[in-house]
């Protein structure tokens, strides 16, 4: 018999590959994405110091986890990181592809004056 491995554990498989790279500093911050199938998550992460400095959620807005949640997490999570002076940010796609509500998201952000 076969065992195929589960697409989330290639997932972070790949989340691995790519944060050997993408590292966010307090200048620049990593924008973290995390999609679930009930909401959608953003967050605003200083490696250097360990420490989330931001962070919008699909649930916390009380929306679902479609294309018009993700939009609204883009611009929140942008709003927040204007509130902290912050306007460039590396990319973090978290493993996923960048298609549907992780491109959604992006742009939502890009459009609200986040840099990246």
């Amino acid at each position: 018999m076969i065992n195929k491995t589960s697409s989330n554990v290639t997932r972070q498989k790949r989340h691995l590959r790519i944060r050997k790279h993408v590292v966010g500093t307090p200048l620049r911050p990593r924008l973290n994405i995390f999609r679930s199938n009930t909401a959608i998550y953003a967050q605003l992460i200083d490696d250097e110091a360990q420490h989330t400095l931001a962070s919008a959620n699909s649930k916390a807005l009380k929306l679902g986890a479609n294309l018009e949640a993700a939009t609204a997490v883009g611009k929140a999570i942008a709003e927040e990181a204007k509130k902290l002076g912050v306007t460039k940010v590396v990319f973090d796609r978290g493993g996923y592809l960048y298609h549907g509500r992780v491109k959604a998201l992006a742009e939502a952000a890009r459009a609200a004056g986040l840099e990246f």
